[in-house]
């Protein structure tokens, strides 16, 4: 995996940790869609990284029988988990300095857009995708 991959996954993780703290929703909800959009990720492998990654104390099982069906890969797990951690941080320290009538709009805003894309405008694509960046 090369350094720019790297820094893409990171800054992923940042986001992800930033925007959930700010709107308090699961991670999976950002992650998810950028593993499929921006990495090319078949939605099994997307889920399985994002289980492992936001889910793993509490849905260890999960994990497991995602990573026995070869959909977790460990390695894009602690890469976008040390974003992650850090974006975290700095998204609810800023989240907390908002009016909460602002959260809650961010959160709507959010939500709307991931459906009208995934509704509207989500291209099929085969089973088998190029994920060679990041495997």
């Amino acid at each position: 995996m090369d350094m720019q991959t790297i820094g893409i996954l990171i800054a992923l993780g940042m986001a992800t940790g930033a925007l959930s703290s700010v709107v308090g929703v699961g991670g999976g909800i950002i992650l998810v869609p950028a593993l499929i959009y921006i990495f090319g990720y078949p939605q099994m492998d997307a889920q399985g990284v994002s289980l492992a990654l936001l889910m793993f104390p509490v849905g260890m099982l999960g994990v497991i029988q995602y990573y026995k069906a070869g959909h977790v890969n460990f390695n894009i797990v602690g890469i976008i988990a040390i974003g992650f951690v850090i974006g975290s941080f700095f998204g609810s320290k800023f989240a907390l300095s908002l009016p909460q009538d602002i959260i809650k709009k961010v959160f709507a805003i959010l939500m709307l857009v991931i459906a009208i894309k995934m509704l509207f405008f989500d291209q099929k694509k085969p089973v088998e995708t190029n994920t060679s960046l990041i495997k």
